[in-house]
């Protein structure tokens, strides 16, 4: 590998890291389709960009542990139900197969819920909605208000269905309710095929109520779990390329540890509008690549790796500057009384 290809693969490491640490997903949702295009076998592709998605969520899941961003109960349980989740979503696309209908329908409920998420998490973040203001420096025996909390968090919160759990904010939630929502999101994960952070990281706030940071956290180790199992089933059948997946760490052990150290200095609703552009960007990069594979317009397909590309340099300029800004910012001065 050329000294030209190394430095691509640690740049493009760089970007994707801090996109990783900062909301807890977009590894394999850049590299594999960036592999592809550079003419990688499909294999090769998936499977050193499962290894890479490991290798970063250990990076990251290690700084915001030293941030307290990451609730080991919660990403316990939130496994066991989307290990569930993703078998039954797994034999619902073996039945669309047979009927022929499969290609078509995970597509269009891939865009729509792409789209839907982002169009939700902008909204709501703009126009300052349900999701309140929280704090990052999250402390796990501080109690949150219930204005903090997501209606819809509220309302699952309010079934005492026992056991009750006590997560890292104050939060008191039915084992049952988190079960069933780590249960919907595998569900959906194995149905679409994907690593499933889009769809955990807005779960675990939206419906569990959990803070944005502790969601980022937690949702990157569940990814540790996941992506190490992958990236070793690929790595027997001889799908992980080292030479791409150790420049593309190098550059993601610095990205990631700083997108994770931004959740905890960037204002959380700035986190939540970032995700959201990235979701959007992402449903229409997606819509453009379907209607290019069905058109058989090769234009369309590489438009849509240009968009996903440049949104993923767009919000992870974002980020950073977000970053500076707010540590260039004097913290309020405290008065005190005499």
């Amino acid at each position: 590998m050329s000294l030209g290809m190394i430095a691509l693969f640690v740049g493009f490491g760089l970007l994707v890291g801090i996109l990783f640490g900062f909301f807890g997903m977009g590894g394999s949702f850049l590299v594999t389709p960036a592999l592809l295009i550079l003419g990688y076998k499909s294999t090769v592709a998936v499977g050193s960009g499962m290894a890479f998605v490991f290798g970063t969520s250990v990076i990251a899941t290690l700084k915001h542990r030293d941030l307290g961003q990451v609730d080991y109960k919660l990403g316990v349980l939130m496994i066991v139900g989307t290990a569930t989740g993703i078998e039954v979503g797994k034999e619902i696309v073996l039945h669309l197969q047979e009927m022929g209908l499969a290609g078509s329908i995970i597509s269009a409920v891939y865009v729509l819920l792409l789209g839907g998420i982002g169009a939700l998490v902008t909204y709501e973040s703009i126009s300052g909605g349900d999701g309140g203001t929280l704090e990052h420096d999250v402390d796990e025996n501080a109690d949150l208000d219930e204005e903090e909390i997501p209606e819809i968090a509220q309302k699952i919160q309010s079934y005492r269905i026992p056991p009750m759990i006590s997560l890292r904010g104050g939060i008191t939630v039915s084992l049952w309710m988190i079960l069933l929502v780590a249960f919907a999101t595998g569900l959906l994960s194995g149905f679409l095929g994907v690593g499933g952070g889009f769809i955990r990281m807005p779960a675990l706030f939206y419906l569990v109520g959990v803070p944005v940071p502790i969601a980022v956290g937690t949702d990157l180790f569940e990814i540790i779990f996941s992506g190490g199992i992958g990236s070793f089933l690929y790595a027997q059948a001889g799908g992980v390329n080292l030479g791409i997946v150790i420049p593309l760490l190098a550059g993601s052990a610095l990205g990631a540890r700083l997108g994770s150290a931004a959740t905890s200095i960037v204002d959380e609703d700035e986190i939540k509008v970032y995700f959201g552009v990235m979701l959007l960007l992402g449903s229409v990069a997606v819509a453009i690549k379907e209607i290019g594979g069905a058109y058989d317009i090769e234009i369309l397909r590489t438009a849509s790796i240009v968009v996903i590309l440049g949104a993923a340099v767009l919000v992870a300029g974002a980020v950073v500057y977000s970053s500076v800004q707010s540590l260039r910012t004097p913290a309020p001065a405290t008065s005190t009384a005499d």
